[in-house]
C-alpha cells in the first residue's frame, strides 16, 4: 500500500492533510511539486480518476490571474495537462493518491471515509 500527497508545504489545505495523515498514523510520502516538479504521465494519471473542473482551482489567484483567452483554451484533458504543467499553483490541493484511489482538497470526513476502506 502506497500513499502520495502531492501539494506545497504552504498551503493550509496540504498543511491540514499532512497533520491528519500523521496524527492518525498513515505512511506517506509527501511531493512537493513546486520544488520536485509534476511529469506529464503523473497530471495525466490524475485525470484518468479525477475531472480538469476538479483538478483545476477556478476559484484561485493563479486562475484568476489568467487571461481571458488562456482560461477559454481549457477545452479538454490536453489543455488542462498544459495548464497544469506551467501553472502547478492552479492545481487543487491536495492531490492525494492512496494505492491507486485519488482525491482532491482535505477534509475529516473525507479522508475518514478513504482511510477506513
Amino acid at each position: 500500500m502506497k500513499t502520495t500527497l502531492y501539494g506545497i508545504p504552504n498551503c493550509d489545505t496540504v498543511k491540514k492533510a499532512r497533520v491528519w495523515l500523521a496524527d492518525q498514523q498513515h505512511d506517506f510520502v509527501f511531493h512537493d511539486f513546486k520544488k520536485q516538479g509534476l511529469s506529464r504521465e503523473i497530471v495525466a494519471g490524475w485525470l484518468q480518476h479525477l475531472s480538469r473542473d476538479v483538478l483545476v482551482n477556478k476559484k484561485g489567484t493563479t486562475w484568476r490571474a489568467l487571461s481571458d483567452e488562456r482560461k477559454a483554451a481549457i477545452v479538454d484533458d490536453e489543455s488542462a495537462i498544459a495548464l497544469m504543467l506551467e501553472n502547478p499553483s492552479v492545481i487543487k490541493r491536495p492531490v492525494l493518491d492512496k494505492d491507486g484511489s485519488f482525491a482532491v482538497s482535505f477534509s475529516d470526513a473525507q479522508y475518514k471515509q478513504i482511510f477506513d476502506k
